[in-house]
This record gives structure tokens, sequence and C-alpha cells, in this order.
């Protein structure tokens, strides 16, 4: 059994008969009373992300977990198929569990985190930084290359971004897909 002194981002434990992911946390002690920790969690069956308050030293029931390495073949709907890169077996995820799913592309190889005893999948991310073509986007000014100006764009993936004046049309850019952003353009 662990306490609220071991939470730490994307720890997995079961509250309330459910298996829950640990999203962020700030431990509180104020003046008057006892500690506590406000967290941020996340339901990994339903995919609701929750605030709830832990006092401090409630011991919770952690959830043993592993990643695999999977690869993003299609969707069908809120379906995405995924398939073991080691094994070739292919599972099904639905949309709702796969966090920035706006920056997946087929091909795309992602981790899948997995229940270690129960052998189910609880669920993927996408890497953190990703490399997409612009789509569409208003044409590029020669010579805006020094300014801090952003404009729309939409990637192959159908992700609107913002980025910057000299972007065109069928350029690659990387993008930080925790924050949406762009980061870089990417030469050929």
């Amino acid at each position: 059994m662990a306490t609220t002194a071991d939470f730490r981002n994307g720890l997995c434990f079961n509250h309330n008969g459910e298996p829950w992911k640990i999203e962020s946390f700030l431990h509180v002690k104020p003046g008057k009373g006892p500690a506590f920790v406000r967290t941020k969690i996340r339901n990994l069956n339903t995919g609701r992300l929750l605030e709830n308050t832990f006092t401090s030293g409630v011991k919770i029931d952690v959830i043993r977990v592993e990643n695999r390495k999977y690869q993003f073949l299609y969707s069908e709907g809120n379906d995405y198929h995924l398939m073991n890169i080691d094994d070739y077996e292919q599972i099904i995820m639905q949309k709702d569990f796969i966090e920035h799913v706006q920056f997946l592309k087929e091909g795309e190889n992602i981790e899948v985190l997995f229940h270690a005893d129960k052998g189910m999948p609880l669920s993927a991310q996408v890497p953190s930084h990703v490399v997409l073509k612009i789509s569409h986007t208003e044409p590029g000014i020669k010579g805006n290359t020094a300014t801090n100006t952003f404009k729309p764009a939409k990637t192959e993936t159908g992700a609107d971004i913002q980025v910057p004046l000299f972007i065109n049309e069928g350029d690659k850019i990387k993008i930080d897909t925790v924050k949406g952003s762009y980061i870089e353009r990417v030469k050929e």
C-alpha cells in the first residue's frame, strides 16, 4: 500500500473500485488544520477528469501498469486500430482514451498503458513531439521571419494550430503535442 506521499504524475491507482490516473497534484499545508493533496485524476474506464482532495497520509491501492509500443494503423469513427510492434497483435481503442489524438497520423508509434495484472489497455499517449505537414493556411509573405505574429493553419491530421507568418502549405513543422503549439519548421 502506498500513501499520498507517493503521488506523482502518471501514477495509476484504484479509487472507489475503478482505475484512476493522476494528471496533476499539489500538496497543501494550510496554517490551520491537516495537510491535504489536491489532485486532478482521470478515470481510465470512462476518460472523465475529476478534481479530488485527499487527506495527507491516506493509503491508496496502486495498480501495476506497463507501457507497450504500438503503431497506429487506421481509424473507423471513434475506434482506433493499433498494432503491437513486437508480436503484431491488434487492439481497438476508443478515441477518448488516446491523449492528444488530433496529432496522430497513420503509421505513428504510440505508448499504450496496460493494466499489468488484467492485460487490459487503459490509455494511450501520442509522442510529445510530432512532425506534420501543413494542409491549409494563408500564403506566407517573404521577409516575415523576424516577427512574433501567428496565423491559423490546419495540419494533415485535421488539427488546427497557430504557426508563424512565413509557414506555407506543404511545409513540415514540428509540434509540441502536450501544449498543441508550433516548435519549428522541419527541413526536408
